[in-house]
């Protein structure tokens, strides 16, 4: 299986043979294989992989949570892997912010692995979605009322986060739950079954453990292979509308500020549905906004709404997003109680150099200094609230200084994990207006300094610093 495995790997260039991989591990099956898969490829085939296991407790399950992380510990030394151990309160924060426990297990997952991955140097993070998982997926979707997109099901690769360097690859998405189990007890390999699996609960376990056994049994027995090639030859036609819906979408732009986004309705009127389909969807995420909720209905809606002659109605979206048709206009808004400046564009900065925002009436300095170690923990008590030192070599260039947007993320330097910048804004008493003006310095991989408040903990100084990167804001005189 191994083998077959490695051809798969390279043929679709999910990574190469010397990478660094984070693996997330759960301790159930699939991830299971997935470990001792990756482990084959250098034992057996003489790769070179640098693997790291990774493991987020949701502490969902109690004791038995516990048990699992003890066990992919206990794994992960027995097979001399270095281990990444973390845990969250995922029913605390689905009490506090909008979502499922599962949207929220989700994101927090794949914020944990990104951090990981960060922290060892690691550009990709495999996980163990496997066939049977992919045709679950896609029959959900189905059910739930998704558009085309939808039908593409679990991507085989893809970006942790829109703007990180991270990539999540799932190797095992060709292969059965029943070719994985069959290896694991051909090899000996022991792992822990999550009883909630086999629950009613949620609709996906139903799904799994109702629905699909049934087809199977009086309609068709193949129904995951059915659903699979489905899947297959809808992202073959997603791969063809990528390459042309970014450009069209930014042809059609009138104005977008981080609250509201207008959008020339009378151009889009005149392209295909499909395209229309895949410019709504696109203006919906642009706001930060997942799609998991932006089922076919929704867009169906929006649909009527480009077409309808008439000015002035609206219609409702997931998120509280809100679609107006005003004249020309196709307008995107998002609900706030008072209005957001307009984004400026984002203003590339000089590294090394000076770099003018006249619209922020600041000016940005960055200067790239050698620093003996022992001079270390002086710069990290000298940082000033518009005077930082951070790592160089941990930072991504390009640089960028930009608005917040909705959505981002960042690891204040100090902080437990990763917030959201709305929130670190509000927890540390910004005023709404203030934090409106908020600048925030990012490379490739996101934000690194917001300025005059935190910087990023990925870019802090450590005893490995050789390298500062000397940041400096100054506002400009009137």
């Amino acid at each position: 299986m191994h083998k077959v495995l490695a051809n798969e790997i390279l043929s679709e260039g999910l990574f190469k043979k010397d990478d660094a991989i984070v693996i997330g591990v759960s301790g159930g099956p699939d991830s299971m294989a997935l470990l001792h898969l990756m482990l084959d490829l250098n034992k057996k085939l003489e790769w070179k992989l640098r693997l790291h296991v990774a493991h987020l407790n949701h502490t969902l399950r109690g004791e038995e949570a516990e048990e699992d992380a003890a066990f992919v510990q206990a794994a992960a030394d027995s097979l001399g892997l270095p281990c990444s151990m973390s845990k969250v309160d995922v029913a605390a924060k689905a009490d506090r912010e909008p979502g499922s426990i599962e949207e929220i297990g989700r994101r927090e997952r794949y914020v944990f692995f990104e951090k990981v991955c960060l922290q060892v140097d690691a550009n990709v993070v495999a996980v163990g979605h496997h066939a049977d998982d992919n045709a679950e997926t896609i029959l959900h979707r189905v059910l739930r009322g998704t558009g085309l997109r939808g039908l593409s099901g679990i991507p085989r690769s893809r970006r942790i986060s829109p703007t990180s360097r991270v990539r999540v690859v799932r190797p095992l998405l060709r292969h059965t739950c029943k070719e994985l189990l069959a290896y694991l007890a051909d090899s000996g390999i022991a792992y822990h079954e999550d009883r909630t699996n086999q629950s009613s609960e949620p609709m996906r376990n139903r799904i799994r453990n109702l629905l699909l056994p049934q087809i199977e049994a009086d309609f068709n027995p193949q129904v995951r292979d059915a659903l699979n090639r489905l899947g297959e030859q809808a992202f073959w036609l997603e791969e063809y509308l990528r390459e042309t819906i970014q450009r069209t979408f930014e042809t059609l732009i009138i104005s977008h500020t981080d609250q509201e986004l207008s959008l020339n309705v009378n151009a889009l009127a005149r392209k295909s549905r499909i395209v229309q389909t895949e410019i709504v969807r696109l203006a919906y995420t642009s706001f930060g906004l997942g799609e998991q909720e932006l089922s076919f209905a929704h867009l169906v809606s929006a649909l009527d709404l480009i077409a309808d002659p008439g000015s002035g109605k609206q219609i409702q979206l997931p998120g509280g997003m809100t679609i107006e048709k005003r004249y020309h206009q196709l307008i995107f808004s998002l609900p706030s109680e008072e209005p957001r400046e307009m984004i400026a564009p984002e203003v590339a900065v000089h590294l090394p150099g000076r770099t003018v925002l006249p619209l922020r009436r600041l000016e940005i300095h960055c200067s790239v200094e050698d620093v003996d170690p022992a001079e270390i923990p002086a710069l990290r008590r000298k940082g000033e609230p518009y005077e930082e030192y951070v790592d160089f070599n941990a930072v991504q260039p390009p640089l960028v200084v930009r608005a917040r947007r909705p959505g981002d993320r960042f690891f204040p330097l100090g902080a437990p994990g990763s917030k959201k910048l709305s929130d670190f804004l509000t927890d540390n008493k910004v005023a709404p207006r203030e934090r409106e003006r908020v600048a925030v310095l990012c490379d490739h991989l996101g934000p690194i300094w917001v300025i005059g408040h935190r910087i990023d903990e990925r870019v802090k100084l450590t005893a490995l610093t050789e390298r500062v990167l000397h940041l400096r804001a100054k506002r400009l005189e009137p």
